[in-house]
């Protein structure tokens, strides 16, 4: 490997959760439309700059469901449902086709194609209509790669209404012919030494908690413990066993690294990682932080060894602005300010190594252009720039005089905690189902026939992912939380019928509580007019207005939140005013800036936050917490609009918000629906 003063070495994370049910049906189709947009297409984009590396974590529930689909009709429920005539679907297999043609993202999605958009937002359908609504909800999910080289997409895209049931069989079948060359594309590249192609273990679990459910309060010791709590250092092993296997069985080689699922290390699975001939792993800078004693930023740029395995530590900062914050930006200027970003690393030693690591697929969605003009700016500075090659994490495995970790801290990629998969009541108590499944099947299951104890030890696997234990609690929320709380529990009640046993009746009880949007935003309730004087006088001067809950999600994805929690907002006839809460007192004393943007025309207003301002296009004070006002007549000039704010320090972004995307603002509505007498 060459050297040079700067190594990036870019982790692209592909993921999906286990979607089959106990009769081994997908029943959502999440990985059929992220293989359709983004599981070629990331790779393929790479390979337009010819010597550009990365590495590419393949799951082995990714790969399982992939391989599903050569008999696509009889492994995915939706599909199964989407190729079916519109006038034979049922009552509720309509609504069920509506809510996923309706969870496409609007604006970067819906919006480019005019006939999915003028549907959209349609109550009812008729026949022709839901089916043109089906057709434009799969195109608009097809990735550049496709409509650059597929014939039926480019003629279905051009084509844009007037659709036919023969249309739908066309496209399905050019489409499961692309989703089987994902696959063999990424051994290819791997063969080639474009790609490292790395995985997570089996079922994507927090292997640290199934070791000892201890650890969560080991990295953070007020968090609670569930009860009864049982080691799974047998399916911990397992887990890795399996997609070792699978991987040797898909890439026709031994995996050399691995990344964690959720970047979830202790010091026992690092060592389980090297009893299995595992390199490297890699995770989030806040473990190395938490490892080293009076560790500075400069400790980060370079890969550590522990327990004989290389370790590389996740930079969140220039991870998080790819993954959240690039999207607002134009492409080339994205790009600019992400080489701007790496060179201020590069200067001042004569080598480092930078790990940018994130989720390689659910991002793309809120780009413009499933961020093919981002990428393509991005790839091109790098191609070109001097001092700075891209490396995979192979490569970085072989990197000479490593330092050595005396101690590694448990942890994982968000907060360095455990606390998104345990704690909360909700998520406790799943792991207290899987307790007790596993004490009864202890206990009963002697007797069952080596066929059945296989697909008992499946379902035990598929329980333990990662992802059940997300979308639990209050801290992420999504339209999908029923669905995924019955996949979870479906699990263990195929466990309890595998025993020949009733399955407990509190298996058949939802666990979640918290079910989508509502969760983290709520909406104005009447106008408001509070005066901007940068702190809450009255209670009653903002009552009625609306907020977002920052400290919660609404994704797959996750990130370092930043200093704001809060975001009150509202608006009277002539102004719109916002107030922001958290950690305020750091913004001002740091000497940081506020950028607001108006999507619709781009404009900005940039106000320095350690001053006061008053003219007839803003008010900003900030005493006990920033308030503004932006005038409609002086800088808003629209009726409806939606709003982005960047609170920067220089070339840093340290937020950007709202979390979820823009805040929309009708300064039409009048709130009638909340009047009474």
């Amino acid at each position: 490997m060459r050297r040079a003063s700067l190594n990036l070495a870019f982790i692209w994370h592909m993921h999906q959760p286990d979607y089959r049910d106990s009769s081994g049906v997908m029943t959502m189709p999440w990985v059929f439309l992220h293989a359709i947009k983004d599981y070629y297409e990331m790779p393929w984009l790479l390979t337009r700059f010819p010597g550009l590396k990365a590495t590419f974590n393949v799951t082995p529930p990714l790969i399982e469901q992939l391989n599903l689909y050569r008999d696509p009709l009889a492994n995915d429920a939706f599909l199964a449902l989407w190729i079916k005539p519109t006038e034979q679907l049922e009552e509720h297999e309509r609504a069920w086709m509506v809510k996923m043609c309706k969870s496409t993202q609007f604006e970067t999605m819906v919006r480019p194609l005019p006939r999915y958009a003028a549907l959209f937002h349609r109550d009812d359908y008729s026949h022709a209509q839901l089916l043109e609504l089906q057709l434009l909800f799969m195109l608009a999910w097809c990735g550049n790669y496709l409509r650059q080289h597929s014939s039926v997409v480019k003629k279905l895209l051009a084509q844009q209404d007037a659709y036919s049931q023969r249309d739908k069989h066309a496209l399905l079948e050019e489409l499961t012919s692309f989703v089987a060359t994902i696959l063999p594309f990424y051994a290819q590249l791997q063969k080639s030494g474009t790609i490292a192609v790395s995985t997570t273990p089996y079922n994507h679990p927090i292997l640290p908690l199934l070791l000892d459910v201890g650890n969560a309060k080991k990295a953070n010791p007020h968090t609670t413990l569930p009860a009864n709590p049982l080691s799974l250092e047998g399916d911990a092993v397992e887990q890795v066993r399996r997609a070792i296997a699978l991987y040797q069985k898909t890439f026709g080689t031994d995996p050399v690294g691995f990344w964690p699922a959720e970047g979830a290390v202790d010091e026992r699975s690092v060592g389980i990682y090297r009893e299995h001939g595992l390199k490297w792993i890699a995770t989030d800078e806040e473990i190395l932080f938490r490892s080293l004693k009076n560790s500075a930023r400069e400790d980060l740029y370079s890969p550590y060894r522990f327990d004989g395995v290389t370790i590389g530590f996740r930079d969140h900062g220039l991870s998080d602005l790819i993954g959240f914050t690039y999207r607002f930006k134009p492409a080339d200027e994205a790009a600019e300010h992400f080489i701007r970003s790496v060179g201020g690393i590069a200067s001042g030693k004569a080598e480092r190594t930078v790990f940018v690591i994130l989720d390689g697929e659910n991002a793309w969605e809120f780009f413009e252009n499933n961020a093919y003009d981002f990428f393509t700016a991005l790839y091109a500075r790098l191609k070109s720039s001097d001092g700075l090659q891209t490396v995979t994490m192979n490569e970085v495995a072989l990197q000479p005089d490593q330092p050595t970790l005396p101690h590694l801290a448990p942890g994982s990629w968000i907060y360095g905690n455990f606390d998104t998969w345990s704690g909360h009541v909700e998520k406790n108590r799943a792991w207290e189902l899987i307790y007790q499944t596993r004490r009864d099947a202890d206990h009963h299951g002697g007797g069952v026939d080596p066929e059945t104890a296989e697909k008992i030890r499946f379902h035990f696997l598929a329980a333990e992912c990662s992802d059940w234990f997300w979308w639990y609690g209050d801290d992420h929320a999504t339209d999908f939380a029923e669905e995924f709380d019955a996949l979870f529990r479906d699990h263990l009640i195929a466990i309890y019928r595998l025993l020949g046993m009733q399955p407990p009746a509190d298996l058949f009880d939802p666990i979640i509580t918290q079910k989508g949007r509502d969760a983290f935003l709520t909406y104005p309730q009447s106008a408001v007019s509070p005066i901007i004087d940068g702190k809450e006088s009255s209670f009653f001067e903002w009552l009625g207005s609306g907020m977002v809950d920052e400290s919660k999600g609404y994704s797959t994805m996750d990130r370092v939140r930043g200093p704001i929690e809060k975001i009150h907002y509202g608006h009277d006839e002539e102004q719109v005013y916002l107030a922001f809460e958290g950690d305020t007192e750091m913004l001002r004393t740091k000497g940081c800036m506020l950028v607001v943007t108006i999507e619709e025309n781009g404009r900005q207003a940039v106000v320095p936050m350690a001053r006061t301002l008053q003219d007839k296009r803003l008010a900003f004070a900030f005493d006990e917490r920033p308030e503004l006002a932006l005038s409609r007549e002086g800088f808003l000039g629209l009726d409806v609009f939606h709003l982005r704010f960047e609170i920067t320090h220089g070339d840093e972004i340290i937020q950007t918000l709202p979390g979820y995307g823009s805040l929309h603002i009708d300064m039409n509505e009048t709130y009638a629906e909340h009047w009474f007498v």
